[in-house]
């Protein structure tokens, strides 16, 4: 087990750097570490809209050398490239749910691979739907491959190498590193896409830490006993106060109906976390160390005072996500 203090000064120099500064960290000393598991946060915006300087949710496990990518929200392919990843390493990949900012990137992710001649199989685990999202992700790459295998030098098409895997609950993966509990959330406990649609938090037990991430979830029992004594839950972090104020910036909420503003307010207030979910979770579930990403976006890329509203209910470190931020 690692010595804890070594590893919470490790993370607060990290989080002390400049965001060059951390990125640098994680290009020289991805390499050189092979033993034990880290945890990388490739992209930490919550929701659809592309920004500057967050990609979508993604999260990249490194357990003694082999990767593990959790999400695959847009710019994860970058994101990897960033932090010196050779993406053809890369052989599975875990789904909380289907939404776009977890999901966007994942047929990008795939066909970078495939053009840099993987061969070996990337297995995609996911809620139901997730063989059909795999799929239609094959299709929509599929021409420029046949391209591409016209022009020779590949002869592997893009079905033979990458298989999407519909999952249920418990345990759902198992290897000599990792392994992975999931238990249904509350993400789709509302409205039209209740009992349609699933969406997964997972539970990532290693030899030297046991990881949790959340999803998107609301409050919910399940993700709380699935994240009990956890070394780090990963938790997505939202404000709906801060997603109306840009929606009004924008224009986009004055143009809703009453009705269409209603929903919005019961999607981000149910099918979410607040703070106050978040601090209490952790208090209950006896955690160390929480780290907050999956962030709705906030202009000056402060969100220091959501760490301090989880404080509130929970006394252990409560650390603020940063793309290419490892812990």
């Amino acid at each position: 087990m690692r010595n804890s203090r070594r590893q919470f000064l490790h993370l607060a120099a990290g989080a002390a750097l400049p965001a060059a500064s951390r990125v640098a960290m994680a290009q020289t000393e991805l390499p050189q570490t092979k033993s034990g598991a880290r945890l990388i946060t490739l992209g930490t915006l919550g929701g659809p809209f592309p920004r500057a300087r967050q990609a979508n949710s993604s999260n990249l496990l490194i357990v003694n050398g082999t990767l593990y990518v959790i999400d695959a929200g847009d710019g994860v392919t970058r994101r990897l490239a960033k932090a010196g990843v050779d993406i053809r390493e890369i052989g599975t990949v875990f789904l909380t749910h289907h939404h776009i900012d977890h999901a966007g990137g994942l047929g990008t992710l795939m066909s970078v691979a495939w053009v840099q001649n993987r061969t070996k199989p990337i297995n995609v685990y996911g809620p139901p739907r997730t063989e059909e999202l795999v799929k239609a992700a094959v299709q929509y790459y599929g021409i420029n491959a046949e391209i591409m295998m016209a022009e020779g030098g590949r002869s592997l098409s893009l079905a033979q190498v990458f298989l999407g895997h519909d999952v249920g609950t418990g345990v759902v993966f198992q290897d000599a590193n990792i392994r992975v509990t999931a238990v249904e959330n509350s993400h789709f406990d509302w409205g039209a896409a209740a009992g349609k649609h699933k969406s997964y938090s997972y539970r990532f037990e290693m030899s030297d830490r046991v990881i949790v991430f959340t999803g998107d979830t609301g409050l919910s029992d399940a993700v709380t006993e699935l994240a009990r004594g956890a070394d780090l839950p990963v938790t997505e972090t939202a404000s709906f106060e801060d997603r109306m104020q840009l929606m009004i910036k924008t224009g986009q909420w004055q143009a809703m109906t009453p009705a269409q503003q209603a929903a919005t307010q019961q999607q981000a207030t149910q099918g979410h976390m607040t703070t106050e979910i978040i601090g209490k979770m952790a208090a209950h579930a006896n955690v160390k160390t929480v780290v907050l990403t999956h962030q709705t976006y906030r202009p000056d890329g402060d969100y220091t005072a959501r760490a301090d509203e989880v404080r509130k209910y929970f006394s252990g470190d409560v650390l603020v996500a940063k793309d290419l931020m490892e812990f």
